[in-house]
């Protein structure tokens, strides 16, 4: 072989040495980037959503109105009327009398309480002032008195003459007879009342004295 075609091979192999040197090279430069976004696989997309799941705020539940009863409606009490007893719905204050020929005023409506005042004329009038259970607050015509047992009491009326001397008549009639005279503090039984005067009956006698000679009634009172 000639020196000529020795050199022409030659040439030939560097060429294909630098060709493949060339396409070596060139597979490892790392490939243009492309304008076209490529649908991530469904792996990866699990991977952000789970990824997503945890960097993202949890909303906190809206938290429950408390429970309430219902409003349920309730009557409305009536004012208790001063002027009737809290037990007996009787007047107050009313007069009565006592039963028998003592009885016992307390600071308080029981037993335990401590005795203020003895009553020692059976029959006086008294005036009830209040009402406890069984007990009745009681007061006589000088104001003195105390809570009593209402078993020591009665509805039969009497009044106090108050009076140095009242004179009682056969009619009610400033004018009318007089049929027998009392002294201060003599008790009698109401028989009956008018406006203005009271029948009273007194160790046997019976007649009429204005009212305002005596304690136990009302000035306007009627008594039949």
């Amino acid at each position: 072989m000639g020196i000529g075609k020795k050199a022409l091979i030659g040439i030939c192999i560097i060429a294909s040495v630098g060709l493949v040197a060339a396409e070596e090279i060139g597979s490892i430069r790392p490939a243009s980037h492309s304008d076209t976004l490529v649908a991530p696989s469904p792996k990866n997309a699990t991977a952000t959503e789970a990824t997503k799941a945890e960097t993202t705020p949890k909303e906190v539940p809206a938290l429950a109105a408390p429970q309430t009863d219902p409003i349920v409606a309730r009557p409305k009490l009536q004012p208790r009327d001063p002027t009737r007893g809290s037990v007996t719905n009787l007047p107050i204050p009313r007069y009565i009398s006592l039963k028998g020929i003592e009885g016992n005023a307390r600071r308080g409506p029981g037993l335990t309480h401590r005795i203020d005042w003895v009553f020692t004329h059976a029959g006086m009038p008294l005036k009830i002032t209040a009402e406890y259970e069984h007990w009745r607050r009681v007061e006589d015509a000088d104001g003195a008195g105390g809570w009593v047992h209402y078993s020591l009491l009665s509805g039969v009326r009497s009044a106090l003459v108050v009076d140095d001397l009242a004179n009682f008549r056969d009619a009610p009639e400033d004018d009318a007879d007089v049929s027998f005279q009392a002294e201060h503090n003599v008790v009698g039984w109401i028989q009956e009342c008018l406006p203005d005067w009271c029948r009273l009956s007194i160790g046997g006698e019976k007649g009429w004295v204005r009212k305002i000679s005596l304690w136990g009634v009302d000035a306007s009172e009627v008594i039949k």
